[in-house]
């Protein structure tokens, strides 16, 4: 659930716009076939996703364009910072994570600032598909979606790239790393 203040400045919104007009251009090659003029026009009917957005650069992730979903004529907006969000690290999974941690609790959980965000997690698919944009995560990780059979068995999932290769890996779903963080994706 996003925050109840959800709202931008109008001068706020022409600055997160400016800001992700600049990434869009300098980054081409993550959309192909998309003209800015279009998402621009999309963004600022969305003055909900646009905050959403603001977020995400705000917590390091660099938000841009990597694909358009023509079923719902929404463009898809992901985290493409080389490395995990700085501003979402040392996160448990969780809520039932982080209740489960009787000592040294994080301050939060992936799931819970995710959705204090208004995003979405990454799951492995949509991780693999930014991974063939670019070399993301050499020196961190990212928590993913993980799927509800090896979370109720206490595990959660995180992808990294390591050796020209990307790996998918498992942990407990407590556990948290200064160096592990979260991508989200969210849809306009």
């Amino acid at each position: 659930m996003a925050k109840a203040n959800n709202k931008l400045t109008a001068t706020q919104q022409k600055e997160i716009i400016t800001i992700l007009q600049s990434r869009f251009e300098k980054n081409k090659s993550r959309h192909k076939g998309i003209e800015w003029s279009d998402v621009e026009a999309k963004l600022k009917s969305s003055p909900d996703k646009l905050w959403s957005l603001n977020e995400m650069e705000i917590t390091g992730g660099e938000p841009d364009v990597t694909g358009y979903d023509k079923t719902t004529k929404e463009y898809l907006f992901v985290d493409c910072a080389a490395e995990s969000p700085s501003g979402r690290r040392s996160l448990c999974y969780d809520r039932e994570a982080w209740e489960a941690r009787k000592e040294h609790r994080p301050e939060g959980t992936a799931i819970d600032m995710a959705a204090e965000m208004g995003i979405e997690i990454l799951d492995e698919e949509q991780y693999r598909a930014l991974q063939k944009l670019g070399k993301f995560d050499a020196k961190t990780s990212s928590w993913l979606k993980t799927p509800e059979a090896i979370r109720k068995l206490g595990g959660s999932i995180f992808g990294d790239f390591r050796y020209n290769t990307v790996f998918i890996y498992h942990n407990g779903a407590q556990s948290y790393y200064a160096a592990r963080g979260f991508r989200g994706i969210v849809r306009v």
